[in-house]
């Protein structure tokens, strides 16, 4: 992890940390089980970031204004999270087509993270699709 993600880890505080870790370690997964490629951790917008060669980024975060949320950020101008409703909306929350909103207070769903996190570092093979091929 570079000096500057972890940093922001860092800042976390403990619970949170932990569910950042979590999340962390889930779209690492994804990419290694699905043979996405290297993943390219940084820092941008003060988030950590995750991107592999043929998809498209995501960001994680937590912020002190919305205490008992944590969010995975999604390049807006994607289809990704009208996809992601469609598809999950018994099952996650969204802030408009920008994020997935996670409850500090519930278990993390992560077989649907990961589909979605899937479906994010596809996202240039798919994106022409009808609901990304799912």
């Amino acid at each position: 992890m570079k000096k500057e993600v972890q940093e922001k880890f860092d800042s976390y505080p403990d619970h949170i940390s932990f569910l950042m870790h979590q999340l962390r370690e889930l779209i690492l997964k994804v990419a290694e089980d699905h043979n996405l490629g290297k993943v390219e951790e940084t820092l941008k917008w003060g988030e950590p970031s995750y991107l592999v060669k043929n998809g498209s980024a995501i960001r994680i975060d937590w912020k002190p204004k919305t205490p008992t949320q944590y969010f995975l950020f999604f390049h807006c101008q994607t289809k990704l999270v009208d996809t992601f409703r469609e598809i999950y909306s018994d099952s996650l929350e969204f802030d408009d087509n920008r994020a997935i909103v996670l409850s500090i207070n519930k278990c993390l769903p992560e077989r649907v993270i990961q589909h979605c996190v899937e479906l994010a570092f596809r996202y240039k093979s798919i994106k022409h699709l009808p609901l990304l091929g799912v």
